[in-house]
This record gives C-alpha cells, sequence and structure tokens, in this order.
C-alpha cells in the first residue's frame, strides 16, 4: 500500500472490502479459531489454501463468513467426509479458481466503464462505478456462480460415472484409468505477433483465440481444461470428439482474420485428472505433437489414429517417425477430414 493520505476521490478500501466480502471485518484469528472448533494450524492451511496473505494473530481480518466456512470445513471432516488433507486440497481448487474469476470480472467491469457510453471516466469515478455495480448487482452474480459450478459438478459426475461404467465392463484385465483424448493448441509465432502488437490489441487476441476454441470444446462436448494465453489444453472422452474438436479449432481460426494461424497437437491414452488438470505421459505426447505440425494442421499419435480408424469422417496419413524430448521416438499421424467423395484432401 503507498504511503500517505488515501486520495480523497477514491472510496474508502475498508470499506469496499467489507462491501464484497459480505460482511463486517471483526475476528481476529485468535478468535476465528476459538468460535469455528478448529486448530490454529488448521485455520492456517485453509488461510493459504484460499490463496490469502498471511495475516498476524492480532490483525482483525476474519468476517462471520470466514467463520462459518471453517465451520463448515471442521464439519466435513468430523462427518467423515474427507480428511485434512483432502479439504486442503479442494479449498486450493476453490481459490485458484475463484482468483481468476474475480481477476477477469474486475477487469472486465474496469474495461467496459473505460470504455462504454461514460467516456473515458477518472480513475476515482470509475472506481466509484465498480463499487455501485457491486452493491446493487452482486446478489445477482452470486447464484450465477453457484449454478456454473453445479451444471459443471454434474457433467464431471456424468463423465466419471461413464468412465466407471466403461471399467466395471472391461474384464480383460487389470483395472487402469479409462484412455483420454487430449489435446493443445498453439498460437503460431505468438512471440513475435506480441513484440508488436499494443497490450490491449495483444489482450484482445489472446481472448478471442481463448472464445473461439472454448465455444467449440464445449459445443463439441469436450472439456476445456485450461488456457494459457497461446494455447488451449482440451480433453474429449471420445476419440471422434477430440478429432472433431481439434479440426474446428484449426479451420475456425484459419477463418478467424484476428487471430494468427494455430498447431494442434492431439494424443490418446490414460491420464491423470488431478486439481481440474491432467497430467502424463499422454498429455506430454500431445504437447510434442503440437510442435510437430505444420500451421493449420492437426497432428494426432498412433493410439489415436488407430481409434479412428474405422470413422468415416476422419482421415489419417502416417509421415515420419520424429524423435521428441523425454518420450523417444514416436510415430505422427496427420488428421485431415474425409472429403465428401471419400479423397484425399488435396494439402495438409
Amino acid at each position: 500500500m503507498p504511503d500517505g493520505p488515501p486520495d480523497p476521490g477514491l472510496p474508502d478500501p475498508k470499506e469496499v472490502e467489507e462491501l464484497l466480502l459480505g460482511g463486517r471485518l471483526r475476528y481476529t484469528r485468535v478468535d476465528a479459531v476459538r468460535l469455528s472448533g478448529v486448530t490454529r494450524e488448521f485455520s492456517g492451511r485453509v488461510w493459504r489454501a484460499f490463496g490469502y496473505p498471511s495475516m498476524p494473530d492480532e490483525a482483525v481480518a476474519y468476517t462471520e463468513g470466514d467463520v462459518a466456512a471453517l465451520i463448515r470445513l471442521k464439519r466435513l471432516i468430523d462427518e467423515g467426509v474427507l480428511d485434512e488433507d483432502s479439504v486442503v486440497r479442494m479449498v486450493r481448487a476453490f481459490g485458484q479458481t475463484m482468483a481468476r474469476l474475480a481477476e477477469w470480472q474486475i477487469n472486465l467491469l474496469t474495461s467496459m466503464l473505460r470504455r462504454g457510453d461514460f467516456g473515458d471516466p477518472p480513475p476515482a469515478e470509475a472506481i466509484q462505478s465498480i463499487v455501485d455495480i457491486a452493491d446493487k448487482y452482486l446478489d445477482d452474480f452470486q447464484p450465477l456462480v453457484v449454478h456454473a459450478w453445479r451444471r459443471q459438478l454434474a457433467a464431471a459426475g456424468t463423465r466419471a460415472l461413464a468412465s466407471a461404467a466403461a471399467r466395471d465392463g472391461d474384464q480383460s484385465g487389470p483395472a487402469t484409468r479409462s484412455p483420454t483424448t487430449v489435446g493443445f493448441a498453439d498460437m503460431v509465432s505468438f512471440t513475435q505477433v506480441s513484440r508488436e502488437l499494443e497490450e490491449l490489441e495483444l489482450a484482445r487476441l489472446v481472448e478471442r483465440f481463448e472464445e473461439t476454441a472454448s465455444d467449440i470444446v464445449a459445443a463439441c462436448g469436450g472439456r476445456l481444461v485450461k488456457t494459457l494465453g497461446d494455447e488451449v489444453l482440451f480433453c474429449a472422452d471420445d476419440p471422434a470428439v477430440g478429432a472433431e474438436i481439434a479440426l474446428s479449432i484449426a479451420a475456425a481460426v484459419k477463418d478467424e482474420t484476428e487471430v494468427p494461424d494455430v498447431r494442434v497437437g492431439v494424443a490418446y491414452g490414460p491420464v491423470l485428472p488431478l486439481m481440474g488438470d491432467v497430467f502424463g505421459t499422454t498429455v506430454n505426447r500431445a504437447a510434442r505433437l503440437t510442435a510437430l505440425a505444420r500451421p493449420g494442421t492437426v497432428v494426432i499419435d498412433a493410439e489415436l489414429a488407430a481409434e479412428l480408424r474405422d470413422e468415416p469422417a476422419f482421415q489419417t496419413t502416417r509421415i515420419v517417425r520424429r524423435p521428441v524430448r523425454g518420450l523417444g521416438i514416436i510415430q505422427p499421424y496427420v488428421l485431415r477430414r474425409m472429403s465428401p467423395n471419400g479423397s484425399r484432401p488435396s494439402s495438409a
């Protein structure tokens, strides 16, 4: 925080914080531990997992909502629903997700106020407008967050049940993780483009790319795992769905004048899902395949090519085997759509 008196034209920071928290800062950490019945160590683990900075014991930094959250988490442990480590992992997932959502919402509101019908208001006026919007509409935003979470929870639960049913139906060998189609779409020459564009132009480019990719992933029935600025990572349980997503992203970006071409790499195999992300050799293979693809094309591994062999909508073409870092020699394939007449497309 800067030294000196606050700007008289700005809202009081403590009042803004309490408005957004939905309650007054009234408890120290000692108070919160005593009222919730948790240990000091557990409260610290939860606080850090949420992504909050460490506070001195005597600092008044907790609200009624913070105490209620600790009580709920303690009840999950007491009733045997989750152990302490699982609670902390769950809290960390919430904290990381909500941190990104909050930053995005504040940035969106700020950008709207600066280029909207209000012209270009001075900082104090813009901040006050954001506070006024929050005061009036925050209760409308909150149910949307819960609704989106429940929708995504239902989708994830359905996928988990389908995966469990598939494993139960396969008695041919030991139980393993269900294979998943994993794909990376990577913008071509992003480093060079980022040097040529102004910051706002670059931000719009990244946002447009993410919007295009995420809409396609959702429409096809896949899952957007994460975005990394110039790259998106997606998954699909069905190999054909993964192939459709990859080709659709490549085609859509090629038609999108604001976004450079993309390279797409897709692999098929077991993955380790953790904290909403995916890990394992299959993910690494998809990343390496992305680097092998030419701009505007999709390259897949031999495992996915085998799964798509009987799919009439797709054609796979084997290309030269390549050594890739950490994985040895792999056999890549170029993925294309089958032409309407069944002939090979004229170019990769």
